[in-house]
């Protein structure tokens, strides 16, 4: 990639706005890191976005999109969820891969990893959540391996994720959570 290779810019805001209207406590905000990410959407253009994570998966996530970036694997955008006002609904529909996100599990009143910045997802249109009784997650997302952008097993971005302690949630027993990858 050249020097002069234009870069579009789908995120440039503060960490302060990244978290604007979040309800977590002070000590899990406290405990994020804010990063500017680089890589190639689905338009085959180098794109920069920015992630939030928890501060001790730093290293992990920014090796990640460096991986995603020399693979040119399609991303559609990496916004932080307070743009979507924390609905994590809207943040899937645009296909936007994030990761902190203070919020319960689906259907549950557990806290998702997202709530502590230890999880993020990837390509949600193309890497829907099946739930058991078939609902889809984005609305009108279709999982097929092989098509551009998405996630499978044996992908070099999921094996990156497993060979540094992550958990995908395609191997997950239900949902099939085929975006997510989480690290306790």
């Amino acid at each position: 990639m050249s020097d002069q290779e234009e870069i579009i810019v789908d995120s440039e805001i503060t960490f302060l706005e990244a978290i604007e209207g979040t309800m977590a406590p002070e000590e899990i905000v406290d405990s994020l890191s804010f990063i500017d990410v680089f890589y190639y959407s689905f338009d085959g253009k180098r794109h920069q976005g920015q992630i939030i994570v928890h501060s001790v998966l730093e290293d992990d996530v920014c090796a990640i999109f460096a991986l995603i970036e020399k693979l040119k694997f399609p991303v559609g955008r990496v916004i932080p969820v307070a743009e979507y006002q924390w609905d994590d609904y809207k943040s899937m529909a645009a296909n936007n891969s994030s990761g902190f996100n203070f919020r319960t599990i689906e259907g549950t009143t557990k806290l998702s990893m997202h709530s502590l910045g230890r999880a993020v997802d990837i390509n949600p249109v193309q890497n829907p959540v099946i739930y058991p009784q078939g609902e889809i997650a984005p609305e009108g997302a279709v999982y097929k391996p092989g098509q551009a952008g998405t996630i499978t097993a044996d992908h070099p971005v999921a094996r990156e994720f497993l060979k540094r302690g992550w958990h995908w949630g395609g191997n997950f027993e239900q949902p099939k959570d085929y975006h997510h990858f989480e690290k306790p």
